[in-house]
């Protein structure tokens, strides 16, 4: 299995033990998160000493009005590492607004041109921006992630254009048939899960930090959601990060 999205350096355990836990529940690979340079940096750093680790790096909507949002040509530099394989997480947050949304935009709007230039898939953060992530995305030729996809009235444009839909802990949630309903439509080879860790630990785990060994958890729901077997589904799913994130082989 793949977890396609976790924040390892945000986890309370060391790396080392979350990893072997999660090699132990069957997950070879897992696309570490880097939210801002600091945190790049301990991402590319905890990737290059683990096995099976690769990053996604990028300046969080939160960060927008940060410094580190005028620093992209150090971004740049980090993502020339070869464990660095996606741009992100980046996007709009206009739910929690942490930032002014003209700059989020303006974030977003360069990182995109960024990942263009450096041809990176885009790991994309959206909240309560639907119709301007749309926007912002639609001149964007590269492949496209919307992770911990929580937003049904963008799967529309997201089946349109081709992307890659993932899914996280919260479809595993009593009230998450909206979710469940969207993991039905995404087609089979647009579909990708991850755990968001350490948060949003899936239903049989709620309560506790989040870590890429529970990834198992939101297979078994997505394939009880899509009537699939769950052995053929964590095939399909791994498969389906391999070629979104140009992963070499477990």
């Amino acid at each position: 299995m793949t977890d396609t999205h976790a924040h390892l350096d945000a986890c309370a355990e060391p790396p080392e033990e979350v990893l072997a836990r999660a090699r132990a529940a069957g997950v070879e690979r897992i696309v570490a998160i880097g939210s801002g340079l600091d945190s790049c940096r301990e991402t590319l750093a905890i990737a290059g000493g683990e096995r099976g680790v690769f990053a996604a790096l990028g300046i969080h909507p939160h960060q927008a009005a940060d410094p580190d949002a005028g620093r992209l040509d150090e971004l740049r530099g980090l993502l020339a590492d070869r464990r660095a394989v996606a741009l992100g997480e980046i996007g709009l947050d206009f739910y929690r607004d942490y930032a002014p949304r003209a700059r989020q935009v303006r974030l977003f709007e360069e990182q995109l041109e960024l990942a263009a230039e450096l041809a990176k898939p885009v790991v994309i953060h959206t909240r309560a921006a639907a119709e301007q992530t749309a926007a912002a995305l639609e001149h964007f030729a590269g492949t496209v992630v919307l992770h911990c996809f929580s937003e049904p009235e963008l799967l529309p444009v997201a089946l349109e254009r081709g992307y890659y839909v993932s899914f996280a802990g919260n479809v595993t949630y009593p009230k998450a048939e909206p979710l469940r309903e969207a993991a039905r439509r995404v087609p089979p080879d647009r579909l990708l899960v991850e755990t968001d860790s350490p948060y949003l630990a899936p239903q049989p785990r709620r309560g506790r930090p989040n870590e890429p060994a529970n990834v198992v958890h939101t297979v078994a729901a997505l394939a009880e959601a899509r009537d699939d077997d769950e052995a053929k589904l964590m095939a399909l799913l791994d498969a389906n990060a391999a070629r979104a994130f140009s992963l070499p082989p477990a």
